[in-house]
């Protein structure tokens, strides 16, 4: 068992908001589980009818179109969600199960077979882009063109904001691509698709897609590499896991409660809003503090030790209300595929060095877990 650092504690329990300054805009940071939770159901008061503008900070500088159907409210937003949900039903099939499983294999009996491994780059990025291969349905060879993107399809190590259009020309050219020569991939599927009686725009199929390859990214690749982080440095419950696999769900749910990767999600106020004696302008934005809801202490007690059989758990890692995170279950299905296969296969895995990954803001500093991660696995 491990304790983690929550740097909304105070704040949460004094008044239930902060205020954080974000490139020259306050934004007030909703902290406390229940109002998280009521804050996601009324998209009426906290709308994500807001192009560029839900995630923080801004993305109006890296993105030219509305990612859909995050950016949207009820109920163009149920239409919208409607279009790709039968794809992210896939981790469900027992098919993509068997290839998600083959991949993990493969990639932990090569890091068995080396002295060491990189975890971040070297282990979570191929796994997360191999495993996006087959959501989409899209030749494996695609893999290694995401894999050179790096961590982050918008950013470098660090935080800043990359240069260019790498990701908008890609997806234009698998759209020109889909539209020439229909297949069965994701691209084909939205190339196709209809929203309310008509055919999707370019920029509507750009919308989906770019938060396709946006959304689930550095957060799988962040919780995987904190799992293994975690029992690296935490052997009995590794020790744990393996005397049961039936522990592992729970165990699962828990290392998404604490390794939350997303601080917080934007919302825009259509009118002037009182959040918990904060005044939210209208046009401004207030946000929904994922990471604070998720140690929120009425809630879950002893927040910040790792309890692997925490049940209750429940966490806000996923979201709440119309926008629960489409990728739930494809997440849901690569952490469980791979703590079962560690019980299964490692005795045990050592860190060699480590490089901590800490998001610096004006209110608060939050450790998000590792630029850089090297561990030693052996096999059992």
């Amino acid at each position: 068992m491990q304790a983690y650092s929550d740097p909304f504690r105070e704040a949460r329990q004094e008044t239930g908001v902060m205020k954080c300054p974000f490139h020259g805009e306050d934004i007030a940071m909703i902290l406390r589980h229940e109002d998280v939770r009521r804050a996601a159901k009324d998209w009426r008061t906290f709308s994500s009818d807001a192009p560029f503008r839900v995630p923080i900070p801004s993305e109006e500088a890296v993105r030219s179109m509305r990612q859909l159907p995050i950016e949207t409210d009820p109920p163009e937003h149920t239409d919208y969600r409607a279009i790709v949900e039968p794809f992210f039903q896939r981790p469900k099939d027992p098919a993509m199960i068997a290839r998600v499983e083959a991949l993990l294999a493969g990639m932990i009996d090569e890091a068995l077979a080396r002295d060491s491994v990189e975890v971040v780059n070297d282990f979570a990025l191929p796994a997360q882009s191999r495993a996006l291969i087959y959501l989409l349905n899209v030749p494996e060879s695609e893999a290694d063109v995401w894999i050179g993107w790096g961590i982050h399809v918008f950013k470098v190590t660090g935080g800043e904001f990359k240069k260019g259009t790498v990701l908008e020309d890609y997806l234009h050219r698998k759209f020109d691509e889909a539209q020439a020569r229909p297949g069965d991939d994701f691209f084909s599927a939205l190339a196709r698709a209809e929203f309310r009686g008509r055919s999707l725009t370019r920029e509507e199929m750009m919308g989906f897609a770019n938060l396709a390859f946006a959304g689930g990214r550095d957060t799988i690749i962040h919780t995987i590499s904190c799992a293994l982080g975690h029992l690296a440095a935490n052997p009995a419950d590794f020790e744990y896991l393996r005397a049961d696999p039936r522990r592992i769900t729970l165990a699962g749910e828990e290392f998404f409660r604490v390794f939350m990767p997303l601080t917080h999600i934007g919302r825009v106020c259509p009118a002037d809003t009182e959040v918990n004696g904060v005044t939210v302008k209208a046009g401004r934005r207030a946000s929904l503090c994922w990471s604070s809801a998720n140690f929120d202490e009425t809630v879950f007690p002893a927040p910040d030790e790792v309890r692997l059989d925490r049940k209750p758990n429940p966490h806000l890692s996923f979201g709440f209300g119309a926008h629960l995170c489409l990728g739930a279950a494809h997440a849901r299905l690569i952490l469980r595929t791979l703590l079962r296969l560690c019980c299964e296969r490692v005795k045990s895995i050592s860190i060699l060095e480590a490089r901590e990954r800490v998001e610096h803001e004006a209110a608060f500093d939050r450790v998000l877990g590792y630029d850089s991660l090297t561990v030693r696995m052996e096999g059992l």
